[in-house]
């Protein structure tokens, strides 16, 4: 990495044209567990987001467990942008949540370099059918336990266990709403995607 992530949000919306390397990157996870939120917090351009008031209709096919008052939705996708350094930057992708959505998923998987999976670990059983398309389109990603308010932290290793990861797949904790915490995350994906690229060079 050349330099550390810019700090702040940029009113600037064209890139610097020192910028040579652009990467796709996706944020993924079940439903409501805080992926626009994250693509929110790091975004250095005013996000894009296609959030929805969710219906009646939609109650009745989609898994409202653990929801809280949630009441929008992700229809289509979330975008932001987040430079790195002067040469390298990373156009953030968050996906819908719902099984519903997968073909959806199957869509923005094409070009991405790799994805960050955000889990409740209150409800990481939900996250199975994320990490299993991820694993069938041949998605390299790492995995990012969201602290929510009053929720009971579980240590890393029992919850890598418990999601059967592999021992080299990065797991770390972070907190959506905090830009600190969320860019440590981003950086452990980005850093095992470095070493990826490195061994395949090898």
């Amino acid at each position: 990495m050349d330099s550390p992530v810019s700090s702040g949000a940029t009113t600037d919306v064209y890139l610097a044209d020192s910028v040579k390397v652009a990467a796709k990157i996706l944020v993924v996870g079940h439903f409501a567990v805080g992926k626009t939120t994250f693509v929110g917090t790091m975004s250095e351009i005013r996000p894009l987001s296609t959030e929805e008031t969710m219906t009646q209709a939609g109650a009745h096919v989609d898994d409202l467990t653990g929801a809280g008052r949630k009441t929008t939705t992700t229809v289509a996708l979330d975008f932001g942008r987040l430079t790195l350094s002067d040469r390298l930057v990373l156009y953030l992708f968050g996906t819908p949540g719902q099984q519903r959505f997968a073909q959806v998923w199957k869509d923005m998987t094409l070009g991405a370099l790799g994805a960050l999976v955000l889990i409740d670990p209150q409800r990481f059983d939900q996250s199975f059918d994320v990490i299993g398309l991820l694993e069938e389109y041949d998605v390299p990603y790492a995995v990012a336990i969201n602290r929510f308010d009053g929720a009971v932290e579980h240590p890393l290793e029992k919850l890598r266990t418990a999601l059967d990861l592999l021992p080299e797949t990065p797991l770390v904790t972070c907190d959506a709403r905090d830009r600190a915490s969320s860019t440590e995350a981003l950086m452990a994906l980005v850093r095992y995607l470095q070493l990826r690229a490195s061994k395949e060079l090898a």
